[in-house]
């Protein structure tokens, strides 16, 4: 399984619906990124201020590199936003496991599968899975 999703800057991006449409069996989806400045998340998909705050919440954690308390970063050869991207995806998990009955998610209410995005310019991100 193979998903590829396409990002217009930071933030969060639901693709569980693409997931879903994937998973037919009973078993734990195993999903991974292939990159190294976004992660991976199980999180609320009722309200989007959750993933605005997120977002916000994060860039004031690791701000841009070209902000004075970030001046020890070195690396800084595609953008301020790199590094940054990077420390985020260090902190923020990059696979997830998700039990499936019949085909189904286990998953909450309110729960969805994203991207998040921590570059600030757009990227095709892809993701792997495996059942097992």
């Amino acid at each position: 399984m193979d998903w590829q999703i396409k990002t217009s800057g930071a933030g969060l991006y639901e693709f569980t619906r693409d997931v879903a449409a994937s998973v037919a069996a009973t078993g734990v989806l195993t999903l991974f990124v292939k990159h190294t400045s976004c992660s991976l998340l199980i999180q609320e998909n009722a309200d989007p201020e959750v993933q605005t705050d997120l977002t916000a919440f994060f860039d004031r954690f690791v701000p841009p590199a070209d902000h004075p308390g970030m001046s020890y970063l070195s690396h800084t050869y595609e953008g301020p936003d790199d590094m940054p991207a990077h420390i985020k995806a260090a902190m923020l998990p990059t696979s997830l496991q998700i039990p499936v009955i019949s085909g189904e998610f286990q998953l909450g209410n309110w729960q969805g599968i994203y991207i998040f995005e921590h570059r600030t310019v757009p990227h095709l991100r892809r993701v792997v899975g495996m059942m097992r």
